[in-house]
């Protein structure tokens, strides 16, 4: 029998819910005809999908990543606000589209403020210059009666947006971006930038663009940040995508370990740098680009551009296996955004008549509607699986929760598993069981359902009522499941 072992004193510590945030990008339908679509039936007087609106609300993000993305690096964010009528079409170049600007800083703040998430910008370190960040950062935060305050104003925010979190640059590791840096180049953009900007605004977070993949020099990116701009470092960004290009169910479901290895490597790189700078504040990690995205990669410009990602009921498993990751590291992870929100590489997808939810927003869902304040060290053991280049990979991934007054515990399960029940027993140390369990469990008939307009609940979410007492509890969790566990204690 598999064996879960609890003590609700044994805390990793405090879990950020910015763990849970989005990403919106001006590419494919995300914006036009996800978010935004003026006219429409389903549209609000601000233009406002109020469908999309509903369903990002149950998703509970807390910030949201705007406005790249590729994107961003030819962005000039001047363009995106005024009245409309005024905005300029400008040729695009990272996904070589014309965008019309009639959604931009303003209507994304004044989205943001719908769904009580933070917004999150993220400054052109691409082709723009560091007296177009810090005007952004004066437009969106000033009290003043400066030029750029006074604009706002004039375009109907007299109040500022506060905008907290600023991102300078992104991917800039990488050769396909507009404005690409080798690491000092970058290290020291960063750190005229960020100057600039906190000055402007002394109170704002700064997020550095450091991997999008381990072939890019991260460590030495890492070096030089801490070295140059260390008293500007608020988080490290980090970018991954995953996917089952090879059709592997084994070798996909081991990615916990590219997980874990990943994050435990950069947690490294910043206790080292840390150290050798006697540097007490803390730097954290923010994985503000992560989902699952193999399929919709085509060499068309249609089929480049959409990015329209279909997904199933595996790649559910990996983003519930995502948020264990995160939870187990919360001291460094601090933020992650799903890329995206809308019909791209997204949980939530449209059309002009409605909406369904893909199978990855439920897992997102449970994690975002269950997880507690404090994340729990947790021993596991039992069956095993090999995939890929592993061995003996454990079929359970799981974390667990508490709340701050140690009142609920949140346990979290993915069994991955295509065809068994795994039998578990849940012991809890120092403790007891108060009677109640809520059960909620997303599943489907196998691994490559998927949810579609014409089948929108293939893969979903049921919930239902259990009871337990003492110190042991037994439970059977389904095959290629994810499953939360919530104990009154």
């Amino acid at each position: 029998m598999n064996h879960i072992k609890l003590d609700p004193e044994r805390q990793i510590g405090q879990i950020n819910r910015d763990i849970f945030g989005g990403f919106a990008e001006h590419l494919g339908r995300h914006i036009y005809g996800g978010i935004y679509e003026p006219g429409s039936p389903l549209a609000d007087e601000n233009g406002f999908r109020t469908d999309v609106l509903e369903a990002v609300r149950r998703l509970k993000m807390p910030l949201i990543r705007y406005p790249g993305g590729n994107f961003v690096s030819g962005y000039r964010w001047r363009d995106g606000v005024g009245p409309k009528a005024e905005r300029p079409a400008r040729v695009e170049l990272a996904w070589e589209d014309i965008e019309s600007n009639h959604f931009g800083t303003d209507e994304f703040v004044a989205w943001c403020r719908a769904l009580d998430t933070e917004p999150y910008l993220v400054v052109n370190a691409g082709d723009g210059d560091m007296r177009e960040a810090r005007d952004w950062v004066e437009y969106c935060n000033s009290r003043s009666d400066s030029a750029l305050a006074n604009m706002r104003r004039a375009n109907g925010f007299d109040a500022p947006h506060n905008v907290k979190y600023w991102g300078i640059g992104n991917e800039v590791d990488g050769q396909w971006q507009i404005g690409h840096k080798t690491p000092d180049e970058y290290a020291r953009t960063y750190k005229e930038f960020a100057k600039v900007m906190r000055w402007v605004d002394p109170s704002i977070k700064l997020i550095a663009a450091v991997s999008s993949g381990w072939r890019y020099q991260p460590v030495e990116r890492t070096q030089l940040l801490f070295e140059q701009a260390s008293d500007f470092l608020d988080y490290l960004s980090l970018h991954w995508y995953v996917g089952n290009p090879e059709d592997d169910y084994e070798k996909y479901m081991t990615l916990s370990e590219f997980f874990e290895a990943s994050i435990t490597a950069f947690e490294g790189l910043i206790a080292a740098m840390r150290q050798q700078l006697s540097m007490e504040r803390p730097v954290h990690i923010a994985i503000d680009e992560w989902n699952v995205w193999y399929r919709a990669r085509g060499n068309t410009r249609e089929e480049r551009n959409n990015l329209e990602e279909r997904y199933n009921l595996e790649d559910a498993l990996v983003v519930a296996m995502h948020f264990n990751a995160f939870i187990r590291h919360c001291r460094s992870v601090q933020m992650a955004n799903i890329a995206q929100i809308v019909n791209v590489i997204a949980p939530i997808f449209t059309d002009e008549e409605g909406l369904f939810l893909q199978t990855i927003f439920h897992p997102f869902e449970l994690y975002a509607s269950n997880c507690g304040d404090i994340a729990l060290d947790v021993f596991w053991t039992g069956d095993t699986f090999s995939g890929g280049d592993f061995t003996g990979v454990r079929t359970l991934d799981v974390s667990a929760t508490i709340d701050a007054a140690g009142e609920k515990l949140s346990l979290f399960v993915v069994n991955r598993s295509q065809t068994e029940t795994l039998e578990t027993k849940i012991s809890l140390a120092d403790a007891s069981f108060a009677g109640n369990v809520s059960v909620s469990v997303v599943n489907g008939p196998d691994i490559k359902a998927e949810n579609s307009f014409e089948q929108p609940e293939q893969v979903t979410a049921a919930r239902r009522e259990a009871r337990a007492q003492g110190s042991d509890y037994v439970h059977c969790f389904e095959p290629h499941s994810v499953t939360a566990l919530i104990f009154d204690l």
